[in-house]
């Protein structure tokens, strides 16, 4: 039987952090034995707002060593560039003309962020949701993780495949598209700012103290663990709706330090935070340090990273262009040799 394929990617945009990493990138490296596992750096997304190009990218390969020196391992998996592969801007335009305007009207993250941009949002914006499902399908992914904030956009992937594509142009017995399934990873799956433990940790938050980038100093850990919003009570524990910064502290030492939560809440119910804190951050650098190191040997030789995305692209063109060709069939188009 065939493994399982799973697909998915962040942007290069912004410095990644735990969030990414203990939320994502770590899942991905556990999924690699049991699943064909395809991961791409989503460059294509990051021009949908003002942008540096120069600094694109550099920030490009910096993610795809990143996702290297966390543990992918390009003998068991598919690491690409989004942008290297032409069959994802054509699926999303062949998608975008099946596509209902209001579907993508509806989608939450358009609606933030285009009040945010005001005159200045883009078509591209809008269509970000379509490029995403073209991103998905175009691997025939069997499972996509994905956290709470990103079900919508694939909900909205499965529904052009379903209804869009599938109804219209293919039959239950010959589908043109793999229906994709979310899978929702638990632990880890969510880590809040260090300013507020009811949000999400964010790149785009503009407050950086939020954040523990993967490539931060050791020096400004602990500083940014130091400053991290918490409550004046003594005694730490889980499960306190009341201390959500408790909740969210506590669940990163668990995961840093390697030990169970029940061990964590023993050791730490007495503790205030003046105790707490500094052994967060030696966790904190502690885990990080062999990432930030062998990321540093992989930029010092990037031809190394470059010839890796070569070999991912190579691999992930293959499987894309069949897909590609597919749809182009249905819809009437000449299938590209």
């Amino acid at each position: 039987m065939p493994q399982p394929r799973v697909l998915s990617g962040v942007q290069p945009t912004g410095a990644l952090h735990l969030g990414n990493w203990l939320g994502a990138i770590r899942n991905w490296v556990d999924l690699q034995d049991s699943h064909d596992t395809y991961v791409c750096v989503v460059d294509l997304h990051a021009i949908t707002v003002p942008h540096d190009p120069a600094k694109l990218a550099a920030d490009t390969r910096s993610t795809a060593a990143l996702y290297l020196a966390c543990g992918m391992d390009p003998k068991r998996c598919s690491i690409f560039v989004q942008s290297q592969i032409a069959a994802h801007s054509e699926l999303c335009w062949l998608l975008n003309c099946v596509t209902p305007l209001t579907w993508l009207e509806r989608m939450t993250q358009f609606k933030e962020k285009s009040v945010k941009q005001g005159d200045n949002v883009s078509v591209g914006l809008l269509n970000y949701p379509v490029l995403m499902a073209a991103d998905i399908l175009l691997y025939d992914a069997d499972l996509v993780p994905v956290g709470e904030d990103q079900k919508q956009h694939l909900e909205l992937a499965r529904d052009i495949a379903q209804q869009r594509v599938n109804a219209r142009f293919g039959s239950e017995k010959q589908p043109i598209l793999n229906v994709p399934k979310p899978l929702i990873l638990k632990e880890g799956a969510r880590i809040m700012s260090l300013t507020d433990g009811r949000n999400k940790m964010s790149k785009s938050d503009p407050n950086e103290s939020s954040r523990i980038a993967l490539l931060d100093p050791p020096e400004l850990i602990t500083k940014k663990i130091k400053r991290a919003k918490t409550d004046s009570e003594h005694g730490l524990e889980f499960g306190n709706p009341e201390r959500p910064e408790t909740n969210n502290l506590l669940g990163l030492y668990s995961i840093l330090s390697g030990q169970d939560r029940q061990s964590v809440a023993s050791e730490c119910a007495e503790m205030g935070w003046g105790q707490f804190k500094p052994l967060l951050a030696e966790a904190t650098v502690a885990a990080l340090k062999p990432i930030q190191i062998l990321h540093k040997e992989l930029m010092d030789n990037p031809k190394e990273v470059d010839l890796v995305l070569k070999a991912g692209r190579d691999r992930a063109a293959a499987v894309a262009n069949a897909t590609l060709n597919r749809v182009r069939q249905v819809l009437g188009l000449a299938i590209r040799a």
